[in-house]
């Protein structure tokens, strides 16, 4: 039996967050992921779990449709939290990221990597 997804499915959004000044995968962290268009929507919201894995039902498939995305990392919060020294104000507070999902049906992983002075994210392999 093969898992096979047809086109009315959307393949959903999947996050990985590491902390990659410390080594660690980013447990705590706030994510907002926000739909602007074509109807603006609040997709998920929440914190990545001890594995840096944002645990949210959109990595299925929920809430995805056709149209442009935004998700925000609330860095400076993230290190403050866990005692680490930064600047007031923080050169990397909180971190955007605006992306597109044209192929509904496929599934778009985000592997975030970050530090207090930059981050990396695109579309990786899920």
């Amino acid at each position: 039996m093969t898992d096979e997804k047809t086109a009315a499915q959307a393949g959903g959004i999947s996050i990985h967050a590491v902390d990659v000044a410390r080594g660690i995968p980013a447990s705590g962290l706030t994510v907002r992921l926000r739909r602007l268009s074509p109807a603006p929507d609040m997709v998920a919201e929440g914190a990545c779990a001890a594995t840096g894995h944002f645990i949210h039902p959109v990595a299925e498939g929920t809430g995805v449709l056709r149209g442009t995305y935004e998700v925000e990392f609330d860095v400076g919060a993230y290190f403050r939290a866990g005692g680490v020294s930064i600047p007031d104000p923080s050169f990397l507070d909180v971190a955007v990221f605006r992306f597109g999902i044209d192929a509904v049906h496929e599934h778009f992983h985000l592997p975030f990597k970050f530090t207090p002075w930059g981050f990396s994210l695109f579309r990786g392999g899920a």
